[in-house]
Formats: C-alpha cells, structure tokens, sequence
C-alpha cells in the first residue's frame, strides 16, 4: 500500500434523540445561523420545527436558504453565499441529504472567496477557508456528512463536477436514524446503490498489500446488501436505519481505503449523465456501474475474481479469473434488480440523441479514471452498452 496520513476531523454524533447535541455544538461559532435545507420534507416530518425550536432556545439569528435542489444547483449556492457575506452569517447548519450538505460546503467556501463560487468547483482557484458548518442527515447515501468532498452541478451549462477542500469537513454531523423514516422507497434504493458503488470505487484500484482494507470494503457491501431487502420491507425499522445509515458514513469517509486511491471513473461517467439529464445520482450508478466493470473485466481479473468470491459467493471451481469476474458481475446487477434499482438508460428514456454531449462532459479534463484510464472510446462504449 502507498504512505499515507488520515485525518478527519468531523464529529460524529450518532443514535435516537440525538438532535439536542445542537444546544451545546452551534453555541461555540457564533449567533447568526444560516439554516440549508432542500424542498420541503423536514418540514412535513416536523424535523424542521424540532431544529427551529432549539435555534431560538439557544438564541440563534436564524436565516434560510431552502429549495435545495437533488442535483444541487450552483445557482442555489450563489444564493446561499450572497446571504452569508450580507447578513454576517457566523455558521451554517445543513438539515437534509448529502445535496443540501454538498451545496452548504460550496456556500461555506464561497462566502470566504471574493469571487464566483463556480471557481471553486472547476478548481479554477482552491477553497482555503470556509465557514464552520454542520449538518442533521436526513438520508443515507453520500457520506457528505463526514467528509470534504461536494458535487455541484451547473444547469446552464450542463455541467457537473466534483471537488473539495481540506476546509470544507463538517464540523459535526448528527445522525439520528429516526430522521430517515420518511425517505421514500425509492430513494432509499438509490442511497443504497450509492453507498455501495462509493465502496467499488475503492475496490477497483492497483496497489498491493491492502488485505485488510479489501476485507473491510467487502463487509461493508455485504452487510448492505443483506440490510437491503429487509428495510425495503419495513422502511420505520430503526435497526435496519440504523445499519444502512452507518454505512453510508462509513463508505466515503476515508476509513476503508487508506493507502490507496480507488478508480472513480464511474462517477465521472454519472455526473456526466446526469448534468445533461437531470436523473438520480444513485440511478445513473446503478445503471453504469456494472458496465464499467464489464469493460474493464480484463485489466485485472484477479480483483474481479476476488469480489465474487468474496462478496457474491460465487464458485470459481474450473472456471477462469475472468469467468469467475463476470460471474459476479452478473450476480451485483441481479442484486441491483431485486431491490427495483434501474438497469439501462432507457428506464429513464434516455436514448442515444445526446450520447456524444454526455462524452464531451466526461472528457472534460481529458482521459480518468485510476484503475483504467477511460479515453472517449471507452466512454462511448460503456454509454452504449447502457443503453
């Protein structure tokens, strides 16, 4: 494995009744709160009165930004810094799913940066500072919650791109797993598919010696996967919550691969997809995800061979590496459609009319991917066989 450092500096307060730790979190940055929060569903649920209420017993200044958008959009993030720099905002509290935490980080960057906080995003300047910022997760899926990273996406110009910054960390995240009751069926899917495809992109990578974290990747999926049916099945059961909610932390907050860069190709390929079609993150993976592996079965087949085992149980008596690969492949798609998730683009009616724009958005910044760098060919050929 390569030499590394970790550090990660985000409180994590997890568990039932948790909300209260705000009485004691918010108190020591300041008094002027900016409150972020999505479309409305904490408002329904009564959690945005439990937030408010705890706001004004500690005396907050309180301002909002809602209307977060699923995909969140750089023009709400405009917003949100144009209040912080008017009003003197001291903190920032996110109440929502990672799209609501990933616009408050460009909102915490962009009200220290005397610019367009779109230069941050397409790393046109660096974030170096931020206002302090937490959140209250309402949905298990992106792992923004304990870390850096934010996507953002530019309408106008179908563009969508991830960053970060070592100043972008939350200062404490609270995770009470009550909060994700009322996350619909189907975006409880899509958490799911996320979190574990934040777990391939980890897996999918060239280094050697990282028998422990492969072994933690592999619980990881595993335990989702056996979680899965059985909250689909009982969406208020806390223990499932629970487990899926920590999951989704623990997927992309850099505990599971130290000493490695994964491959991250497949989310590139997503933002893509959705900057010019507006379609669910976790929806866009499930379709791509297996196709990438399918692609790139052959660059090291081992790796492959070892996730079927592993994680899918699957047989590799007299069969190859690259049997045994596809194999397991074949047995995460049919997972992905047990639990309803998307399997071709055309489940969201997307054809091959803007197949080459997708290209041009993934192509970007030239050939990526750590596993296997994608030129355009490969692209091409993943969307199509997508399809």
């Amino acid at each position: 494995m390569e030499n590394f450092t970790f550090l990660n500096p985000t409180k994590l307060i997890f568990g039932k009744g948790q909300l209260d730790q705000l009485k004691t979190e918010i108190p020591q940055y300041g008094k002027k709160v900016l409150l972020v929060y999505g479309g409305g569903s904490i408002k329904k649920s009564g959690l945005y009165d439990k937030v408010t209420a705890i706001l004004d017993e500690i005396g907050a200044q309180v301002f909002e930004l809602s209307g977060v958008e699923p995909n969140p959009r750089i023009s709400t993030a405009r917003k949100g810094v144009e209040i912080c720099k008017q009003e003197g905002i001291d903190f920032l509290l996110a109440v929502g799913g990672g799209s609501v935490i990933d616009c408050t980080k460009l909102i915490a960057a962009g009200a220290k940066y005397d610019g367009d906080p779109w230069d941050i995003v397409i790393k046109k300047t660096f974030a170096r500072e931020a206002l302090p910022f937490g959140t209250v997760l309402t949905l298990a899926a992106t792992g923004s919650e304990m870390n850096s990273g934010s996507v953002i996406t530019n309408w106008e110009t179908n563009e969508k791109y991830g960053w970060g910054s070592a100043v972008t960390f939350p200062k404490f995240s609270i995770l009470d797993p009550v909060n994700t009751f009322t996350v619909p069926r189907n975006q409880t899917i899509y958490g799911m598919v996320d979190m574990m495809s934040h777990v391939f992109e980890h897996y999918f990578h060239l280094e050697e010696n990282t028998d422990f974290q492969d072994r933690m990747c592999e619980s990881l999926l595993i335990t989702v996967m056996e979680t899965a049916p059985k909250l689909l099945a009982d969406l208020e059961n806390y223990e499932h919550r629970a487990t899926i909610l920590y999951a989704g932390t623990m997927a992309l907050n850099g505990m599971v691969n130290m000493g490695y860069r994964g491959d991250w190709a497949t989310h590139n390929l997503e933002h893509a997809v959705s900057a010019v079609y507006d379609i669910p993150h976790g929806g866009g993976l499930a379709i791509l995800f297996p196709h990438w592996m399918e692609h790139n079965l052959s660059v090291k087949p081992e790796r492959f061979k070892q996730m079927a085992v592993r994680v899918f149980g699957v047989d590799p008596e007299g069969k190859t590496a690259e049997e045994t690969g596809l194999e397991g492949i074949r047995k995460l798609r049919e997972f992905w459609n047990s639990i309803e998730a998307p399997a071709r683009l055309a489940d969201y009616d997307i054809d091959d009319s803007k197949i080459e724009l997708m290209a041009d958005r993934a192509m970007v910044n030239g050939e990526f991917g750590n596993f296997k760098k994608l030129n355009r060919d490969d692209v091409l050929a993943i969307y199509r066989a997508s399809l």
